[in-house]
């Protein structure tokens, strides 16, 4: 590697994945109020880092079970998007992927299992979300993305 590619390396913000999930139950949506240096007090889906080797379903089972102690099945691929946080202290890059899934146990409630992530959990329907939605969140949803599928939509 040349000196030139290094310097591009060393100052070049990271890439990372996120899966994001959008449970649904009903008309709702399950949202959290974000306690991160990234998007903080603002709403947004229950999501987490992919971790080498897992599939998209084992992290979204995951990250759901860690944030909420909830547990999940019917588990699909909506949509991904590209978002650049260029504005931090430390630049990024996030692919999120975002998922569909339904409760394994329609009766459970969310516990917050994260609280120094995370100021609760709650279950919005889709035309009133609460204000305000983390960005990357809030892009899709103003470029028509919804997660209910078709033959369900409001």
């Amino acid at each position: 590697m040349g000196n030139d590619t290094v310097a591009v390396a060393e100052t070049a913000g990271s890439i990372n994945v996120a899966v994001v999930l959008c449970l649904l139950r009903g008309q709702k949506v399950l949202l959290g109020k974000r306690r991160s240096r990234l998007g903080d007090s603002t709403f947004s889906l229950p999501s987490g880092h992919l971790e080498f080797g897992e599939t998209f379903e084992e992290c979204a089972t995951r990250e759901l079970k860690e944030e909420t102690d909830l547990d999940i099945e019917n588990i699909e691929l909506l949509t991904v998007t590209n978002n650049l946080f260029l504005d931090e202290a430390k630049p990024s890059q996030y692919v999120a992927v975002f998922m569909r899934a339904v409760l394994a146990d329609p009766s459970k409630e969310p516990q917050n299992m994260e609280p120094e992530f995370c100021d609760g959990w709650g279950w919005y329907e889709w035309d009133n979300l609460p204000k305000p939605l983390f960005w990357p969140f809030e892009k899709v949803v103003q470029n028509g993305f919804n997660p209910f599928p078709k033959s369900d939509s409001c």
